[in-house]
C-alpha cells in the first residue's frame, strides 16, 4: 500500500541515501511482472477480455486507467508524445507525496512501469518520471519509450531542453 512504499523511500533515504533511488528502482522492475499477472487476471472480470493481446489500441488508455484505479496505484491517462514514446500522466499516483521533493520522486512506480509495459508491448521499454507531484507539479508524468529514446530525452535535458523539445512534441 501506499503508506508501506512511503515508509520504505523515507527509509532508504534516511539510512541509505546514497543508493535509495536505484534500489527503490530496481525493486520496482522487480514487482512489474507481479503487477502484469495481476492486471491478467483482473481482465476477464474487469474489462471483459481474456488476454492482455486482445485489449484493442483504442482502449488502452481507459482499460489501464481501470486497472491501475482500482488497484490502488491512483487515475492514469496513456497518450502519445512526439512520435516515439507515451506520456503516462496521474494527478493522484499513489507514491508521490506532495510538496515533499525537489525533484521527481516515483522511482519504484518508474521501475514497475517499465516492466510492466515491456510486458504488455513485448519490447524493451524504459520509464522516466519528468514531472512529479511530490515537487509540488500538478501532476506525475511518466515517459515511456525504447531505452534509447530515453537515453537521447536524458541527455537532452541535461543540456536545457525540455523533454517535449527533445521528444519533438509541441
Amino acid at each position: 500500500g501506499r503508506a508501506a512504499l512511503r515508509q520504505l523511500r523515507q527509509s532508504l533515504l534516511q539510512h541509505a541515501p546514497d543508493r535509495a533511488f536505484s534500489v527503490l528502482q530496481e525493486t520496482g522492475y522487480a514487482s512489474g511482472e507481479e503487477v502484469y499477472r495481476a492486471f491478467s487476471a483482473w481482465l476477464p472480470e474487469g474489462a471483459g477480455l481474456e488476454r492482455p493481446e486482445d485489449i484493442d489500441a483504442a482502449y488502452l488508455n481507459d482499460v489501464l486507467s481501470d486497472f491501475f484505479r482500482s488497484s490502488g496505484w491512483g487515475t492514469l491517462t496513456i497518450a502519445p508524445l512526439g512520435g516515439a514514446a507515451l506520456a503516462v500522466d496521474s494527478s493522484d499516483w499513489a507514491e508521490a507525496e506532495p510538496g515533499t521533493a525537489q525533484m521527481p520522486m516515483c522511482f519504484f512506480s518508474s521501475g514497475m512501469l517499465a516492466d510492466f509495459l515491456g510486458r504488455l508491448s513485448g519490447e524493451p521499454v524504459a520509464v522516466m518520471e519528468v514531472e512529479c507531484r511530490s515537487k509540488n507539479d500538478g501532476r506525475c508524468r511518466f515517459l515511456s519509450a525504447s531505452p534509447e529514446t530515453l537515453q537521447r530525452v536524458y541527455e537532452a535535458m541535461t543540456q536545457g531542453q525540455s523533454y517535449g523539445e527533445a521528444l519533438g512534441a509541441r
